[in-house]
């Protein structure tokens, strides 16, 4: 679900004639006469069927410009009101608050606009703002023809690969696209909408933490252009700019960009250590704090673009902070749902991880505890909101699970693995889907004609995380999510809508094993401490990092048997090697470089569980045991 918002505010963007032909406020009283809107659910159709109507859908987003536009002119309008009061029952979602419909309609858009018949049949679909002759048009056309439209396919079969990783040619064909599909002129992916592509982004960052300077280029090129749209006075990042350039932007603010944007600019900054990364990431930290905090804690969902609905506001962001308040602030949605503030958990867990800033950390525990408090459902999964209405929904176990696993990894507290494991869990007991690939978006049907469908990013985010469980916990079970989830990923029609990154990323880290750092020491000890805090800010976007005090018992993944020393020490792990202990803060960062240099080679070895490898994965080593190093296999 992370992009549909983006994407459907970006698809009403290409409605360029509504902007220059079509007021944006009414320009006399509206008309007398409102529209009855129901909520979405099997009644609708019971009723639609009983007194022979059709059923609107106006899919849209309260923080949505194009959407106050429609209200404002389309949906006052006599001919539209007559044409609906007469043969429509007209049903208003607010796409946040309904994952399923949310993720079912995602390329369309917000507005969307879906027409039904009473069986809940689609009949025509529309993407973006419906001026009143376009929405007084289809409606008579519908009720003179209810024949489904172009619109409206049949769902293509999928073949699901037997491997859950990405054939080789497909693999190939990702690279490809993914090179193809940058504008090396503006920064960015894609070329009609400008903004941060976070899975985009953070590949070309992997990318270039192993030596790669195009992607490296790719990644500065496109974090700097960015930041043109990061609001001055307030902080928070505008979702996108219009046109094909990065000055023309629509100013709402959102959730998933706001999280999304704050993580990969901290994670910037700790490969590059550009300070204008970190300002970044502290700005919409900071409007998260200003604007999107509740009392409690925990977080709101979004800001609107408009200061009075369905009028453009670029006057209004162009004021300063004092200048701003006299004229008001922009509606806040003050919903709380698990999976925005899940998003928000995770990415100030990773700014932490870069800074070590108590603040941040501090906003991530806070919110953890009241959703975790709030939110939770029988079982350790999650409900969307206070009332769970459709649900329950993947995206936001999924979205807690990956919190969680954040939290375990800066704080090392068993707690939040508990928590990750149990969601986990509950996913796979409720999402899984019975074709074997993939995990569904919705427990329930979302109506009577459509049973939920798996979707990408949904199914991105448990496999990475089921993976990155798989590598802390030791427990297969988590490998097996990461393959059903990648089966799903790896069908051809799936793995190529653009942009493809995320699939890349998901089976990049499906292929290796994370960096594996470890702390032994006590969790009192400073010294253990200034350890832990300086292999957390190690930068890699693929970690294992665990803090292991003896008085805890056993690790959760206990495969490798650490030597007991008489102080607190850091060791570094890669497919075949751990580095001899590190006693000294200021050392890590140098010496988990040199171990990653020496992969391939012979180099310092902690002994693992020497019983649980057959002789034919043996390697030669130096291997430390005992109180000393000798040379061996293991």
């Amino acid at each position: 679900m992370k992009r549909s918002a983006l994407l459907g505010a970006v698809l009403l963007a290409t409605t360029a004639l509504a902007q220059s032909a079509f007021p944006q406020t009414p320009s006399a009283e509206p008309p007398s006469g409102k529209l009855n809107w129901l909520s979405w659910s099997d009644a609708v159709f019971s009723q639609a069927k009983h007194e022979q109507r059709f059923v609107l859908l106006d899919l849209e987003a309260v923080w949505c410009h194009w959407c106050h536009v429609m209200d404002v002119t389309t949906y006052r309008d006599p001919k539209v009101l007559a044409l609906l009061h007469g043969r429509y029952l007209t049903v208003r979602v607010d796409q946040d608050s309904r994952p399923d419909l949310s993720n079912r309609y995602e390329d369309y858009g917000w507005p969307a606009t879906v027409v039904f018949d009473a069986a809940g049949h689609e009949i025509v679909k529309r993407q973006g703002y419906l001026t009143p002759h376009e929405m007084a048009s289809m409606l008579q056309a519908i009720i003179d023809d209810p024949t489904p439209g172009p619109s409206v396919q049949a769902e293509p079969e999928i073949a699901y690969p037997a491997n859950p990783l990405l054939a080789a040619s497909l693999r190939a064909q990702l690279e490809k696209d993914y090179l193809a599909g940058y504008d090396a002129k503006q920064g960015s992916w894609g070329a009609d909408q400008k903004y941060l592509d976070v899975d985009s982004v953070e590949l070309a960052i992997d990318k270039a933490a192993h030596g790669d300077a195009h992607a490296e280029t790719m990644a500065k090129q496109t974090l700097d252009a960015q930041l043109q749209l990061l609001d001055p006075e307030w902080g928070g990042v505008y979702q996108y700019s219009t046109d094909g350039v990065w000055t023309i932007p629509h100013f709402e603010k959102i959730m998933s960009v706001q999280a999304e944007n704050l993580r990969i600019y901290g994670e910037a900054y700790a490969q590059w250590h550009d300070p204008k990364y970190l300002h970044a990431a502290q700005a919409i930290q900071q409007f998260l704090a200003t604007f999107l905090t509740s009392p409690d804690g925990a977080f709101y969902t979004s800001q609107d673009a408009d200061v009075i609905e369905g009028q453009h506001s670029a006057d209004y962001f162009a004021l300063n902070d004092q200048q701003r308040r006299k004229r008001g602030i922009p509606r806040v949605d003050t919903h709380i749902y698990a999976r925005e503030n899940g998003w928000a958990i995770a990415a100030l867990a990773s700014l932490y991880e870069v800074t070590a800033d108590p603040k941040a950390l501090d906003q991530a525990v806070r919110a953890a505890d009241w959703v975790t408090e709030h939110r939770a459902l029988p079982g350790s999964g999650f409900r969307h909101g206070a009332k769970d209405v459709g649900g329950p929904f993947l995206g936001d176990s999924i979205a807690m699970t990956r919190a969680y696993v954040a939290l375990y990894r800066v704080t090392a507290e068993r707690k939040w693995l508990k928590n990750a494991t149990a969601s986990m869990g509950y996913i796979d007991r409720t999402f899984r889907s019975p074709s074997g690939a993939g995990f569904v978006s919705a427990a329930a049907a979302t109506d009577r004609a459509y049973q939920p469908h798996p979707q990408r990013d949904e199914n991105v985010s448990v496999a990475r995380t089921a993976n990155l469980l798989l590598h802390s916990t030791g427990d297969a079970k988590y490998r097996s999510m990461s393959d059903v989830a990648m089966r799903y990923l790896a069908a051809a029609p799936v793995a190529t809508r653009l942009p493809v990154a995320s699939v890349l990323l998901a089976d990049y880290e499906m292929g290796r094993p994370p960096l594996h750092l470890t702390v032994v020491g006590r969790k009192d000890d400073p010294a253990a401490k200034a350890l832990f805090l300086a292999a957390l800010q190690y930068p890699s976007l693929y970690k294992r990092l665990e803090w292991w005090d003896a008085r805890e018992g056993r690790l959760p993944n206990a495969d490798v048997q650490y030597p007991s020393v008489p102080r607190a020490a850091t060791y570094v792990c890669t497919e075949r090697t751990c580095s001899a202990p590190i006693f000294k803060a200021e050392e890590v960062a140098g010496k988990v470089s040199r171990v990653l240099g020496l992969q391939g080679s012979t180099a310092a070895v902690v002994v693992p569980n020497v019983l649980q490898r057959s002789p034919e994965h043996r390697q030669e080593c130096l291997c430390y045991i005992g109180d000393e190093w000798r040379t061996g296999q293991y």
